[in-house]
């Protein structure tokens, strides 16, 4: 999910520029949702295999608060 936010952002300025507008975009409308909805999806990863397999599960949610991060800086830095 983080890389579906990862290319929205991206590609909504790409085609649309990084102008503020009146009314949220559609790229706004996936961005949101997508962001808010893979926090239960990596709680339950982070349950399930942080127990079994500490050092590989870590890896993987250091990847993803990564792609995370990396989703939120467009908005930041062009204040969206």
């Amino acid at each position: 999910m983080s890389l579906v936010a990862l290319v929205s952002v991206p590609g909504h300025i790409a085609l649309f520029g990084a102008a503020r507008e009146a009314d949220e975009s559609a790229a706004a409308h996936i961005f949101q949702p997508l962001m808010v909805a893979q926090a239960p999806i990596i709680l339950l990863f982070a349950v399930k295999w942080l127990t079994q397999f500490p050092r590989q599960a870590l890896h993987v949610l250091a990847l993803q608060a990564i792609a995370g991060l990396a989703a939120l800086v467009p908005v930041f830095y062009f204040n969206l």
